[in-house]
């Protein structure tokens, strides 16, 4: 095969059983990477220099279509469900060698980089792709390597791309034509049948989800900031709960917007860059996000833009609600180089309810953070997973049970025991709906929603009075600077007051159902936190 680009490893394809491509191109920079886009026809030049791309009939992630291997080193590890689904190892290496077969006399693209920002935790990830823009996105998300470390580097876990190979369901023990099959003893995936680029990032992350704990690192679906006095925040939560909005805040420097892991030295970013929800987009309150739609190197997903002007339009859907933008995180201007900060001193547990009931912002106890951790509650929103045509309850343990291969007392064990160490104060945050459920009231105003963020963070709502919440328990500051007091309690933002009571009553009915799978792991206080649907 024929080799072309920088940093060509010593670790060859041939390791990975590839052997026969036509040419593959290793570790090429974002410009070379456009001209084979472009060239290829995998995409357009906006106006001002994004990449545009469409993903085809995937627009989010395919839950279905992932499986994991069930082989010794790992399955008494694994929690098994309908979450992490099984799948027997000679399905995997038949499939694989059809993946193999595939690949051959087709030019590919390598990736090799590196997810953790803290040196001592970090892993090598190679990402094989058959398309030039996917191999940008591996770019843009993980952290690169320095241009001496490349011909060195031997993956410790790698992915093999194939967006326009298919799966044969009934040949092949998948659940559709797409495929996402995760191996632990092989440190392989294998991603067929779907363009959308957020599996690759999700693989990865499932993959640090599964080794960082056995070390003693809680790995978090989280966003993270510090403050100018150094003090660092987390944001735990589900795409479109408000992660990467709010850890962008021109007051606090960006350490990363999705994905980080908290060991004894403190918090660490596992990327290099950001992958952001961009429909309705605004310059005014989202202006560094905004900005990085109007950058080269970024990448955007399923977009709507002019063929003319090549302007694009934020506010159009026609293809997706979970249109995206993959930038590397050096498009914020204020993000941490370094990717690290110390022990957190807040804890943000964001929440996008969808009955409209969950107070704005309430301060939790540690039993109360342990029971929301493991409850996860928030809505899925459109188009973050195939099927999702509006904002629909649920409940995503660790605040990202489909990333989580282990059981989730594992994540929340390590939560806890950091918690009560660092005696780091914890915060519920509905980004949701106010005044009504979805249909009927309005998503609270990401204004409002940054106020009481500052005001927690600085230490302002330490000063105030809380009252506590009849039907959740937890604690509602009964004021906070720049946000109408009628907005705090939820209960004064429905017209219907007897309404409001049925649909929280209703939702406190749904945590206690859901969390009778967790109570025989957790201690008599976590219980005795659970909302009154009495």
């Amino acid at each position: 095969m024929q080799q072309e680009g920088r940093g060509i490893s010593s670790y060859g394809l041939d390791h990975h059983g590839i052997v026969n491509a036509g040419t593959v191109y290793w570790n090429l920079p974002a410009p070379s990477l456009y001209e084979q886009a472009i060239r290829r026809g995998e995409g357009q030049i906006a106006m001002q220099g994004p990449l545009v791309t469409r993903t085809g009939k995937h627009t989010g992630r395919a839950p279905h279509d992932r499986f994991i291997v069930r082989e010794p080193s790992s399955e008494d590890k694994i929690a098994w469900g309908a979450v992490n689904k099984p799948f027997e190892p000679e399905d995997f290496d038949r499939m694989h060698r059809r993946v193999l077969a595939y690949l051959q006399n087709r030019d590919l693209f390598v990736q090799d980089c590196f997810v953790g920002a803290s040196k001592g935790y970090r892993r090598s990830v190679r990402v094989v792709s058959e398309r030039a823009w996917h191999s940008l996105f591996a770019q843009n998300m993980f952290i690169r390597p320095e241009l001496d470390e490349l011909p060195g580097m031997q993956p410790e876990f790698t992915i093999i791309q194939v967006p326009e190979m298919r799966a044969e369901p009934e040949f092949d023990g998948t659940h559709s034509d797409a495929f996402i099959l995760v191996n632990f003893e092989k440190r392989l995936v294998l991603v067929g049948g779907t363009a959308y680029a957020g599996e690759v990032k999700k693989s990865v992350f499932g993959f640090m989800n599964y080794i960082l704990p056995q070390d003693g690192v809680l790995s978090m679906h989280s966003s993270a900031n510090v403050g100018p006095g150094g003090d660092s925040a987390v944001y735990f939560g589900l795409s479109g709960t408000g992660k990467t909005t709010l850890s962008a805040d021109p007051a606090r420097t960006l350490i990363g917007d999705d994905e980080h892991g908290w060991s004894d030295d403190g918090i660490f970013n596992f990327e290099g860059g950001c992958y952001a929800k961009v429909i309705r987009l605004s310059p005014e309150t989202e202006p560094e996000i905004y900005a990085t739609t109007r950058r080269f190197g970024t990448i955007i997903e399923n977009v709507v833009m002019d063929d003319t002007t090549r302007i694009l339009d934020l506010d159009d859907a026609s293809f997706t609600e979970n249109t995206r933008a993959a930038y590397p995180i050096t498009h914020i201007p204020n993000a941490s180089l370094s990717g690290t900060a110390g022990h957190p001193s807040d804890i943000i547990m964001l929440t996008c309810d969808a009955f409209g009931v969950l107070p704005p912002i309430s301060k939790l106890n540690s039993a109360q953070a342990m029971y929301h951790f493991l409850s996860g509650y928030t809505a899925k929103v459109a188009g973050t997973e195939q099927g999702v045509t509006e904002p629909e309850a649920t409940f995503s343990t660790c605040f990202g049970a489909p990333f989580m291969p282990l059981h989730p007392t594992v994540y929340a064990k390590l939560l806890g025991e950091k918690i009560a160490k660092h005696e780091v104060r914890v915060w519920l945050v509905n980004t949701g709906w106010s005044g009504g459920p979805y249909g009927v009231g309005a998503r609270m105003k990401l204004p409002y929603t940054r106020s009481m963020l500052h005001a927690a963070l600085d230490g302002r709502l330490d000063t105030v009075s809380y009252g506590r919440d009849s039907v959740f328990g937890v604690d509602v500051p009964s004021e906070c600077p720049d946000v109408p007091s009628e907005v705090l309690t939820p209960r004064s933002t429905w017209k219907d007051s007897s309404a409001y009571e049925v649909k929280a009553r209703e939702l406190a009915g749904r945590f206690n159902a859901n969390f009778k799978n967790y109570e025989q792991h957790v201690s008599a206080d976590v219980r005795a936190t659970a909302p009154d649907a009495a």
